[in-house]
């Protein structure tokens, strides 16, 4: 056998082995897409991620809670907020309006629960917000009343007092969050509590978000 035979015979070994590959592979292809054992793209895996995290990130309130009026819930207005670990105590306002004017103005008193959100032993949200400023020098220390929440872990616990009780929260979760994608989901069959940083309710900037379940309610 010459050499150009040799060469020929070569040449044909390898286009069959060529094709008995891409015989194989299409095959297996098959077989893994009936099965639906493919791995997804990459781009949907993406896409699935920033869409999970959006929805982590989206509480969205749909309605107000509607207050009941047996004994154990009437009265139980939110006064006073504490954080063990921040050494630190600040009044609760609780204003009717829902204006943002109404609510800013609130806000130069003290921290600000909601009027649409649960009142303390409610079941829903009792939802929170106040400033923080960390400014070395403010004019109303208000401004500055929610400083240092983003430092919560998980285990802190936060009090809130009304006239006769102390309701106490155990910290769930702490992040960061933009303004235009969080709402806070006020209604539900849990007794949670959330507190948010603001500068303005009207503000787009973006907060602190601080989630905790209530564990314990004893008597003042």
């Amino acid at each position: 056998m010459n050499n150009f035979e040799s060469t020929k015979i070569s040449r044909e070994v390898r286009l069959k082995f060529a094709l008995v590959s891409v015989f194989v592979f299409l095959v297996s292809y098959s077989l893994l897409a009936y099965f639906d054992f493919l791995p997804e793209p990459v781009e949907n895996e993406v896409e699935n991620t920033v869409s999970e995290i959006k929805e982590a990130m989206e509480i969205v309130s749909t309605e107000p809670v509607v207050a009941t009026s047996t004994e154990e819930e009437v009265g139980q207005l939110p006064e006073k907020i504490t954080f063990n670990s921040l050494n630190r105590s600040v009044a609760i306002l609780n204003p009717t309006s829902k204006s943002i004017q109404d609510l800013d103005n609130a806000l130069l008193s003290g921290v600000v629960r909601h009027p649409d959100s649960a009142i303390l032993g409610q079941s829903g949200t009792v939802f929170i917000l106040g400033h923080s400023s960390y400014l070395p020098k403010v004019i109303n220390p208000n401004f500055q009343a929610f400083n240092g929440i983003q430092n919560l872990k998980w285990g802190d616990t936060i009090r809130l007092e009304s006239e006769s009780k102390v309701y106490v929260y155990r910290v769930d979760k702490v992040y960061k969050a933009r303004a235009t994608d969080t709402t806070v989901p006020i209604a539900g069959e849990e007794k949670r509590l959330v507190l948010a940083t603001c500068n303005s309710f009207g503000s787009v900037d973006d907060r602190y978000i601080v989630e905790a379940d209530l564990i314990e309610v004893r008597a003042l």
